[in-house]
C-alpha cells in the first residue's frame, strides 16, 4: 500500500527507491537535514529483485519508512512503468511491513545524469544512475515532508 499523506512523526529516516525491470536504485536519509546519500543498485529480473539484498539493507540501515518513485509520464499521465512500480511498493509494504510513501519522480533520471556530469565532468562514464535517482526521489519528498510540517503547525 502506497501511503498519500506525511508521516505525523517529526523525524523520520528512509530507504528510497527508484524502481526499474532491471535495476533498482536506493538510496538513505533521514528528515532532519532533508538530506540522503546513494546506496545501492540491487538488480532486478522482469521487475523482481532479490529480496534478501532488500533484506541486508533494511538490517544496515534500519529505515522507519520506505519511499518509492512513482513514474508518471511528463505530461501527468500514468506511465507503463507506474502499476509495476505501485505493486513493488505495495509488496516492500507487505514483505516487511514499514509505511511506504510514493513521490513523483518525473524528471529525477535527467537530474542525475546532470549532477552525475557536474560532479565528474566528462573525464568519467557511469554505467548506472538508479542510486542516484532514489537520491534525488527522497530529497523531494522530504522537501515535500517539510513543506507539509511547517505548514500544518499550530
Amino acid at each position: 500500500m502506497i501511503i498519500n499523506q506525511f508521516p505525523k512523526q517529526d523525524f523520520v529516516s528512509a530507504l528510497a527507491f527508484d524502481y526499474g525491470t532491471q535495476r533498482i536504485g536506493v538510496a538513505f536519509g533521514q528528515s532532519i537535514s532533508g538530506s540522503a546519500k546513494a546506496v545501492s543498485i540491487i538488480k532486478a529480473k522482469d521487475g523482481i529483485p532479490d529480496w534478501e539484498d532488500i533484506q541486508k539493507l533494511l538490517e544496515e540501515w534500519k529505515p522507519d519508512i520506505f519511499v518509492v518513485g512513482i513514474p508518471y509520464n511528463l505530461d501527468g499521465s500514468d506511465s507503463e512503468l507506474l502499476v509495476r512500480a505501485t505493486k513493488f511498493a505495495k509488496r516492500l509494504n507487505g514483505r516487511f511491513g514499514i509505511p511506504c510513501y510514493g513521490m513523483d519522480e518525473r524528471l529525477s533520471s535527467k537530474e542525475a545524469i546532470e549532477k552525475i556530469h557536474q560532479e565528474n565532468g566528462n573525464t568519467k562514464k557511469r554505467a548506472a544512475i538508479d542510486d542516484i535517482a532514489a537520491q534525488i526521489i527522497l530529497e523531494n519528498w522530504f522537501a515535500e515532508f517539510s513543506r507539509n510540517k511547517s505548514t500544518t503547525a499550530v
